[in-house]
């Protein structure tokens, strides 16, 4: 089984340093791994059984992520996308699932017509917020359906606008948060296609235990291996 970390490690960030930890702990037999998004292991993913799209954005190589997405997407292979992740996820599935050919991300595209990510009016760099999961999806089958606190690092979020595009286009908002909006989107017809605005990762150094988000990542791989 092989599961990717899409994305380009840079140390000196706290929630990089932060997934490294959680890759110690998914390593191993699960053969968990950092991909850069401008290497060749991020354009070939047919051996792949999942991809975590990581934070850390804009990637050195764009196009790989939103690649990613897509073969995600079409092969069925399990998805994770957390902050720039989600971000990206958002964008993919504006064009894809919303018919939004010109869907794009204010921070690549800051004079886009159709930003689909945009500034948030708060920034959330280093901030906790209040993450409220909507019952019945599968974020609440994973995290279960009470609130909690959920760790950020970022300036953007999925607006308004598209996020009832995606809504009416099929795609689950299975979370929110005051100052973030829409906290987490996912797919109920794929196997695995999960993204949040939080980052799961992080506090993973201090309590030596894996998310559940990324566990369930990483039992929904486990199912695709063995397929």
């Amino acid at each position: 089984m092989r599961v990717i970390a899409l994305g380009d490690r840079e140390p000196s960030l706290r929630t990089h340093r932060e997934i490294d930890a959680a890759l110690d702990l998914m390593g191993g037999e699960f053969g968990c791994s950092w991909v850069a998004t401008d290497s060749a292991e991020a354009r070939d993913l047919t051996n792949v059984d999942a991809v975590w799209l990581l934070p850390g954005s804009p990637y050195r190589e764009d196009r790989a992520a939103y690649d990613a997405i897509q073969h995600c997407l079409e092969s069925g292979t399990p998805f994770l996308g957390t902050c720039a992740g989600f971000q990206y996820a958002c964008v993919a599935l504006a064009r894809t699932r919303g018919g939004v050919a010109g869907a794009t991300h204010a921070e690549s595209d800051p004079k886009g017509r159709d930003l689909v990510i945009a500034p948030l009016k708060c920034s959330l760099y280093g901030e906790l917020r209040t993450v409220r999961p909507v019952p019945g999806t599968l974020l609440a089958s994973i995290c279960g359906d009470q609130s909690f606190e959920g760790f950020h690092w970022c300036g953007f979020g999925l607006t308004d606008e598209f996020a009832a595009v995606l809504g009416q286009a099929g795609v689950v908002l299975s979370a929110f948060a005051d100052d973030a909006g829409v906290e987490a989107v996912e797919l109920p017809d794929h196997p695995f296609f999960l993204a949040t605005a939080f980052q799961p990762q992080v506090g993973t150094s201090a309590s030596g235990l894996l998310h559940p988000l990324l566990g369930g990542l990483l039992a929904a791989a486990a199912v695709r291996s063995d397929s």
